[in-house]
């Protein structure tokens, strides 16, 4: 059987026959894989401080429930207004002299500090009682920086701060 002489000068580049891949398509190929893997790195530093965010969004609401929880076990105190106040993440109280200074210092050196150092980490709390009755309606107010969580798009400073509020009846 004869070869048929016009399918090999159809392969044929130059008066040679092309072996093997370019140094054109190694290139290319390198180079769509070196932007997928920086794509991907992208990808997972974005969902580090996105996770980093949520880590902080719910150490502040464990912190809430926290100090209700102290307050509920120390209730004449809570609805005597005697836990009131604002607390920044840098200062915790160095009083301990009742129960009510005791839990709050304990609470902000083992909640409040993991949130955050700065003083942009402030907690406030107000304890509300009902007229006429032992209970009183309490409010944990919890701002901090969440500037961890990356770019929000915006530049101004507000849109890091971050607040949780939690309302409760002891």
């Amino acid at each position: 059987m004869m070869r048929n002489p016009k399918a090999i000068r159809s392969t044929r580049i130059g008066g040679r026959h092309q072996a093997g891949v370019g140094l054109i398509e190694v290139l290319i190929a390198v180079l769509v894989l070196s932007i997928g893997f920086l794509a991907v790195a992208a990808m997972q530093a974005r969902s580090l401080s996105t996770n980093n965010s949520a880590m902080v969004r719910s150490m502040a609401t464990i912190a809430s429930y926290s100090i209700l929880d102290a307050m509920r076990a120390d209730r004449a105190n809570a609805v005597a207004g005697n836990y009131n106040g604002t607390i920044k993440g840098n200062a915790c109280p160095t009083t301990s002299g009742t129960l009510a200074q005791s839990q709050l210092k304990q609470w902000c050196s083992i909640d409040l500090l993991p949130i955050g150092l700065t003083a942009s980490t402030i907690s406030t709390i107000a304890c509300t009682a009902a007229a006429g009755t032992t209970t009183a309606i309490c409010t944990v107010t919890i701002q901090f920086d969440d500037s961890r969580a990356g770019d929000t798009g915006t530049t101004s400073q507000s849109s890091t701060q971050q607040q949780f509020v939690t309302k409760a009846m002891l």
